[in-house]
């Protein structure tokens, strides 16, 4: 555990989490028209409605920036530039996948995107792990919803070959 002072412990949760909210503004700028996108396509029965997916980001970048602070404050470990490096570029792979989807329309791309995506979070919880438990317990159900969006992308790009070529 870091012994930085208070004020010092506070300005780097604030950061961490801007990191996680400002990714997810990014998807969210690309996606200024995915409810009507989305109601568009061709979807599977298991598909969530359009307006589920608002909160269950915000409470999944929330805890993303929680995670990513609590690995950050571990000072000691050596892990840690490792485990954050991960986790920015997952961030990253994160927000261009509204962009592959939602504003270019590529579903392959979009769909090797979450894969590769799924595979980074993966690593992100795997390295949190050797880092800050809590911090990988709170990434868990950022994994299954990325799981979950994975089927989902694949399954919808199928669906609709001609709109996501």
């Amino acid at each position: 555990m870091s012994h930085a002072p208070l004020r010092t412990q506070i300005i780097g949760f604030f950061l961490w989490l801007a990191a996680a909210l400002a990714a997810g503004a990014l998807g969210a700028i690309a996606s200024v028209h995915a409810a009507e996108f989305y109601a568009q396509l061709a979807q599977p029965s298991w598909a969530p409605p359009a307006w589920v997916f608002g909160p269950v980001w915000s409470t999944l970048y929330v805890l993303m920036g929680i995670a990513s602070w609590l690995v950050w404050r571990e000072r000691g470990s050596r892990f840690r530039a490792q485990a954050l490096a991960l986790y920015v570029v997952q961030l990253l792979a994160n927000a261009l996948w509204s962009w592959l989807f939602f504003a270019w329309h590529r579903g392959a791309f979009a769909f090797v995107d979450v894969v590769v995506l799924l595979v980074l979070i993966a690593s992100t919880v795997g390295v949190f792990s050797r880092v800050n438990r809590t911090a990988a317990w709170l990434m868990i159900p950022y994994l299954g919803w990325v799981s979950f969006a994975t089927g989902l992308t694949f399954s919808v790009w199928q669906r609709n070959p001609t709109v996501l070529g």
